[in-house]
């Protein structure tokens, strides 16, 4: 895959796939932060906790943390997940998703993919819970919601936990609701190339808010820090924890690339209809996008079509990125005991026909309409 279709050159002809958005006013926000005694976790990491919490969270309590893949170990933690329990996940998602059930010695079960959404499917998910289901994990592909209605309606009717991951969902709405509101857990990133990001970075959300001290003391070696701070030590040390905290460099960038989140998510949101208002008629391309009930983040824009690499080839001659994203995790080889004779027939599907096009900050709208137009002319 990469070696036939490695990163292009950043130049001013080129389009890149991805491009990591910076707030205009980092260097102010950056030497307010180096003139304080708090480079690492401070106060402004509880002031992102608070605002992330208001904006984006649905006022559940919330714990940043060094990265998404910290904030999904959190979850799994807090979610009691041991040794042997079982924990439908998709089979289609960044490694970050699953690797983490890999240090609990959880045994995964694969999920196939929708062939539409490429979002976990339902109809698998059923028929994977069994009494030994301890959760179900689910991705919201892109930043397009999954069905939340039914999927929190196997975790309440089998009494399992359900955990999002919402790294690409920042912002997305089901049915004009937060989607936090659906799960027990769920994580954000801040990856670099995330719609914003502190450098890398995450951020956990959950509905039980008696567990929002033992996050907290989890996120940082098992220790209650701000007691610590006020002056109070206590030598036991009674859980394991671990050093997953938010730095408050990182938090200053967040900070400032919420303020402008709105701007952001305007004008992904118009490269996105830019290219739906030009493929949309183009009856060799399926977009992935589903309209109904769901508002999407924006931080994807994906193709289905015969002539993928095709396709790709053809807009590297005129210098745009384009390329996938993720990869079916039952192909590496970490999680090849956890896949014996099942079968995937709609990850087989599809696994060599999407495409994710550039979407970007740094984009213009005229990008966007010379690449959809370029797609029109060689895909007929």
């Amino acid at each position: 895959m990469f070696k036939d279709f490695p990163l292009i050159k950043d130049t001013k002809k080129s389009i890149t796939q991805f491009y990591p958005h910076i707030p205009k006013n980092y260097l102010q926000a950056l030497k307010k932060v180096f003139s304080t005694r708090w480079i690492g976790q401070g106060p402004l990491v509880d002031k992102l906790e608070l605002i992330f919490s208001k904006q984006f969270a649905d006022d559940q309590p919330s714990v940043a943390v060094g990265s998404g893949t910290d904030a999904l170990h959190l979850a799994y933690i807090l979610a009691n997940i041991k040794k042997n329990d079982e924990v439908i996940c998709p089979i289609f998602t960044c490694t970050a998703t699953n690797i983490p059930l890999l240090y609990i010695d959880a045994k995964i079960k694969f999920a196939d993919v929708d062939p539409k959404t490429l979002n976990i499917d339902i109809e698998s998910v059923k028929k994977l819970v069994t009494k030994k289901t301890k959760a179900i994990v689910f991705v919201n592909y892109g930043g397009l919601p999954c069905n939340l209605d039914e999927l929190k309606k196997i975790a309440k009717k089998n009494k399992i936990y359900l955990i999002q991951d919402a790294a690409q969902s920042l912002g997305a709405l089901y049915k004009n609701k937060p989607i936090t509101r659906y799960a027990d857990f769920t994580i954000f990133s801040f990856q670099a190339i995330k719609q914003i990001t502190s450098g890398d970075g995450g951020m956990l959300a959950f509905k039980n808010k008696k567990l929002f001290k033992k996050a907290r003391r989890i996120r940082w070696f098992g220790i209650d820090r701000l007691a610590k701070q006020g002056g109070t030590w206590e030598n036991d040390i009674k859980e394991i924890g671990y050093k997953y905290q938010m730095t408050d460099i990182g938090a200053s960038l967040l900070l400032s690339s919420i303020k402008e989140f709105k701007k952001i998510w305007s004008l992904r949101r118009k490269i996105f209809n830019t290219y739906n208002s030009i493929l949309k008629n183009n009856k060799k391309i399926h977009i992935v996008d589903d309209p109904k009930n769901v508002s999407h983040s924006n931080w994807l824009y994906t193709i289905m079509l015969d002539k993928k690499d095709f396709l790709q080839k053809k807009l590297r001659e005129h210098s745009i990125e384009s390329n996938q994203v993720h990869f079916r995790n039952d192909k590496y080889s970490i999680f090849k005991k956890y896949v014996k004779n099942e079968k995937f027939p709609n990850m087989d599907k599809v696994e060599n026909k999407y495409l994710v096009l550039p979407i970007h900050t740094k984009m213009k709208i005229s990008d966007a309409k010379k690449i959809a137009k370029l797609i029109n002319r060689f895909i007929t």
